[in-house]
């Protein structure tokens, strides 16, 4: 079944051919969520399409001259196309001037970036394990030893987010949203939804999880039922 969707904002800017701008990527996708969510912060017109995982395949030769990964999001804005989730994300906000989500001062966007990259890097390692192999049983991720690692891992690094926003909180940016907390509210999502994690009680996780509950594109895209 096609579940393609188009989403018009009341508010909604164009891309810049005078369409919404195009997503292709399943909508439960991690990281197509944080483009769908990026996009109904700020109000930006956007289709999507299904790609990736049960649905249209992505190592076509059509798709792979969109993206040569063969991976979603693929992101179409005008005549640009796009990929990799983070610098989408980032590119939608600055296009946007969506300056409360991420400032135009170079060092304020640094300290924003550095919240979303080591999500990309060090909480992704972390999940590998603790999630592909652990809760979705996806070779080569679900040898044993792996997911243990993934695991340690992991409640190490949430284990820092959760130091941090003790003392800088509520926001991972402090008293602010931004768009650090986007690629960050999914991975407490995911944190939450890992069901065969023996979780330890991190205080201002849990805040911080209720907190993100509060905005809507976080309950459309993130605490929705999927990991």
């Amino acid at each position: 079944m096609d579940t393609s969707e188009t989403v018009a904002m009341a508010e909604g800017a164009a891309s810049s051919s005078g369409g919404p701008l195009r997503v292709l990527g399943r909508a439960n996708s991690f990281n197509v969520r944080k483009v769908l969510w990026v996009c109904d912060e700020i109000g930006i017109a956007y289709t999507r399409e299904d790609f990736g995982r049960g649905f249209k395949p992505t190592n076509t030769p059509e798709f792979l001259r969109l993206n040569l990964t063969g991976q979603v999001p693929v992101v179409i804005d005008g005549d640009r196309v796009m990929r990799e989730s983070n610098t989408i994300v980032r590119y939608l906000a600055a296009k946007h001037r969506a300056t409360d989500l991420y400032p135009e001062d170079l060092g304020q966007r640094q300290a924003v970036e550095q919240w979303m990259d080591w999500v990309a890097y060090d909480i992704t390692h972390a999940l590998r394990g603790a999630f592909l192999g652990g809760q979705l049983k996806e070779a080569p991720y679900d040898h044993p030893w792996y997911v243990q690692q993934g695991q340690k891992e992991l409640i190490h690094v949430i284990g820092l987010l959760d130091r941090h926003l003790a003392a800088n909180g509520p926001y991972v940016m402090g008293d602010r949203f931004t768009i650090a907390d986007i690629p960050m509210g999914l991975v407490v999502n995911r944190w939450f939804m890992i069901s065969n994690l023996e979780r330890p009680h991190y205080a201002a996780i849990a805040d911080y999880y209720e907190l993100m509950t509060e905005r809507a594109g976080f309950r459309k895209h993130g605490r929705n039922g999927l990991p």
